[in-house]
């Protein structure tokens, strides 16, 4: 059994894998501009992904990248044509769901490591092991199973094979993954990668004969949003993880923010480093993981079905918004004439009060005292976002530092 093991981050662009890199990821997934799961992500061109692949090697972490649509007939030339280029860049593993895609892989870039996604509905040992036999390294395990469920995966699998699992993020009310809900209402098919997420949406009933009188539905006396599953959160139960015999634990997030990246990646960086240095000291700073994983955007946690089938407190029923106690800021580019570049993504003023978020765990409350934008010219606040302006926080601050704001 794995004793250290790997914490996968996702990173929807090459700022964020950077992040992700620093805040301590050891290996990382991303999407490249076709035939993953994501298409409104921003995704990385080939340039962007060259490079992150670069980058995080140069760091010792490694780069998985997706290829995990359901395939059809018009999908396969492009995909050959997509594993030749990735073929050059070298990337770690590709995160495969169709058996077409597949043996496309196996065919155009042996070499690279073959991983089968939590799409393509892996519940069972004889499932792990038909994909070993078909040469793939690692298999995703389906949401829907339990650590009871994986352990006798584990002792039914090859020891050298690989179990990656979900371990925190947002869940879907389909069958890992497999939903039809966007395609029928929309015409945006979930399984290629368009999904518009209707589970999160609010429902009404219409009566045949009475067009344009909605009549609410309630699942209970708590409201309507009945498809609308709390977010996955395990920095509690580190150790049965571990115990279960899982070798990658898999963040959920190709949409999100740096900051969200950054917060999730060191919270769970320093929870298992801390309970394999000794397992006392991760009970001891619980209430840190605690703290630090609620400042991201998130729905709410559940343990989801690792400890069997959820109740029906795993669901939201009054509202689908994230909880946001922290705003991004920006990211700290370098140093130019003693202030700082700073790629700015929110608002923020002269005088006002934020923190640097450092890969350590600490966050440094500083002062912003000037804003500088590349033309040279003093400004009272940065009002817009996605730019660079050089800023004077009053405090040091190191490469890929988060800034951030508390709400509230």
């Amino acid at each position: 059994m794995n004793r250290h093991p790997e914490l996968l981050i996702p990173a929807s662009s090459l700022e964020v894998l950077k992040t992700a890199v620093v805040f301590g990821a050891d290996a990382v997934y991303i999407g490249g501009e076709a035939f993953g799961l994501r298409a409104k992500a921003k995704n990385f061109s080939r340039e962007d992904m060259a490079e992150g692949i670069r980058f995080a090697h140069d760091h010792g972490v490694r780069v998985h990248v997706t290829a995990n649509i359901l395939a059809h007939n018009g999908d396969l030339p492009g995909v050959r044509e997509y594993f030749e280029e990735l073929r050059e860049m070298k990337p770690d593993a590709l995160i495969i769901a169709d058996p077409a895609v597949f043996e496309i892989a196996k065919e155009v870039c042996p070499e690279i490591e073959r991983h089968i996604s939590t799409q393509a509905n892996n519940t069972n040992y004889g499932t792990f092991n038909f994909w070993w036999k078909q040469g793939a390294r690692r298999v995703v395990t389906a949401r829907e199973l339990s650590l009871k469920e994986i352990k006798e995966i584990r002792r039914n699998i090859p020891e050298e094979m690989e179990i990656e699992s979900f371990i925190h993020g947002a869940m879907c009310i389909s069958y890992s993954g497999r939903c039809l809900l966007s395609n029928y209402f929309t015409g945006r098919d979930a399984n290629q990668g368009a999904c518009t997420h209707p589970c999160r949406w609010k429902y009404s009933i219409v009566e045949e004969t009475r067009p344009g009188e909605y009549m609410p539905v309630y699942e209970n006396e708590r409201g309507t949003f009945i498809f609308n599953s709390k977010d996955l959160c395990m920095i509690g139960h580190i150790p049965e993880l571990i115990d279960a015999g899982i070798d990658s634990f898999k963040i959920e997030g190709r949409m999100k923010t740096a900051l969200y990246v950054a917060t999730v990646a060191r919270t769970y960086r320093k929870a298992i480093d801390d309970y394999l240095e000794d397992p006392a000291l991760y009970e001891e700073n619980m209430p840190w993981y605690l703290d630090q994983i609620s400042n991201c955007t998130y729905r709410q946690f559940t343990t989801g079905f690792y400890f069997g089938k959820p109740d029906e407190s795993a669901q939201i029923y009054d509202n689908n918004t994230y909880a946001k106690d922290y705003t991004y800021l920006g990211i700290i580019g370098g140093e130019k004439d003693g202030l700082y570049r700073i790629e700015q993504r929110n608002k923020f003023s002269v005088g006002e009060q934020i923190e640097i978020m450092k890969p350590d765990g600490r966050n440094v409350e500083v002062t912003v005292r000037r804003i500088v934008n590349e033309d040279g010219q003093e400004q009272e606040s940065a009002p817009h976002a996605k730019q660079t302006i050089y800023v004077d926080l009053g405090a040091e601050a190191d490469l890929y530092d988060i800034l951030r704001r508390k709400e509230g």
